[in-house]
């Protein structure tokens, strides 16, 4: 074989190891977060440390749901209902016991089971058969609350006892730390599982199950664990909610927040833990920016439906733009630079 001949081969096996030796550890990255979110709060004033704080807490659920429907292909109509499980959890815990890591721990022990149950039945449906059976799950369990009165205090909800943070410390600061202190723990975790056999298995089985099947994959253990390890990071944001609230109710865990964190998910680019993080970044601004307009246009019938207009629209226009969602730009951008060049 000539030089001139094994220089292709040598270029291909170079490439994949460039590529390999370019991706950053998840670890760095969740440290370089926590850098950057502690000098954000001592930047920002109050009411947008609350909102930062409101942004963690939805990057942990909308983290765990796009693994269960971008990595495994499982549509979950219902992780506002596991949301409001770990809320109530929490709450229930922490007026009792009054200790904020059991609290957060029982919360996040009882959605998991939940999604366990949900998980097994949904490990048998496939398509608008398990959308359905998750969409009934959102509408049950806020139903719970109203038929259970006397201990969920039906509509009204619970209040939640919490100790005051430290006095050199504001409330808003606080609550910023705490809430992206559990979310970049659960998303290292969530990087560190699908970086393994974990993600090459979900991966496997949402492409093709009888492929997936023929290499010795648990199909149906995949799915179920899929949906548990999902449950477990909406019981982590629903605690965290009850935490930024103070409180709980029903109206918190309306059949439209699970549609908005499914829209969310897509827009920001499913399967992509950078992705849930734009997700997250859309749930809290589109919200506060339908109200603005909502307010300026003067009609309170329209302030309530203006929200889910704009995610439709933003859903279009990025679907497309950029089909693989936001997070999918910037390398779309590099490989019209690559292409330019």
């Amino acid at each position: 074989m000539t030089a001139i001949e094994a220089r292709p081969e040598t270029g291909a096996k170079a490439l994949p190891e460039a590529k390999r030796r370019r991706r950053v550890h998840p670890v760095i990255v969740i440290a370089a977060a926590a850098v950057l979110v502690v000098v954000l709060t001592y930047v920002l004033p109050p009411f947008r440390n609350y909102q930062l704080a409101t942004v963690g807490a939805y990057f942990c659920v909308t983290a765990g749901l796009t693994v269960l429907t971008g990595l495994n292909g499982q549509l979950s109509l219902g992780h506002g209902a596991l949301m409001a499980t770990g809320a109530y959890t929490l709450a229930l815990t922490q007026n009792k016991w009054e200790n904020l890591p059991v609290s957060f721990a029982a919360a996040v022990l009882v959605t998991t089971l939940l999604g366990a149950i949900i998980g097994l039945a949904a490990a048998r449906l496939r398509g608008p058969y398990l959308a359905g059976l998750t969409l009934a799950v959102a509408i049950v369990v806020p139903s719970v609350t109203s038929t259970f009165d006397e201990t969920f205090n039906s509509d009204q909800g619970l209040s939640v006892y919490l100790n005051p943070p430290p006095e050199q410390y504001p409330m808003e600061q606080w609550q910023a730390w705490l809430c992206w202190s559990a979310a970049l723990v659960v998303v290292l975790l969530l990087a560190l599982l699908v970086r393994g056999r974990f993600g090459r298995d979900l991966r496997a089985v949402r492409d093709d199950e009888t492929a997936a099947k023929l290499a010795g994959i648990n199909i149906a253990r995949t799915q179920v664990l899929a949906f548990v390890v999902s449950a477990a990071c909406a019981g982590v944001s629903g605690a965290l909610f009850a935490y930024l609230a103070q409180s709980v109710s029903p109206g918190a865990f309306p059949l439209t927040l699970s549609l908005f964190l499914v829209m969310a998910i897509v827009i920001g680019g499913l399967g992509s833990l950078f992705g849930a993080l734009w997700g997250a970044l859309l749930l809290v601004v589109l919200p506060t920016l339908s109200q603005s307009l909502g307010e300026q246009a003067g009609s309170q019938r329209l302030e309530g439906n203006l929200a889910l207009i704009v995610f439709g629209v933003v859903l279009v226009v990025v679907m497309l733009a950029a089909p693989g969602g936001l997070a999918s730009i910037p390398s779309r951008i590099s490989r019209l630079i690559r292409r330019n060049r």
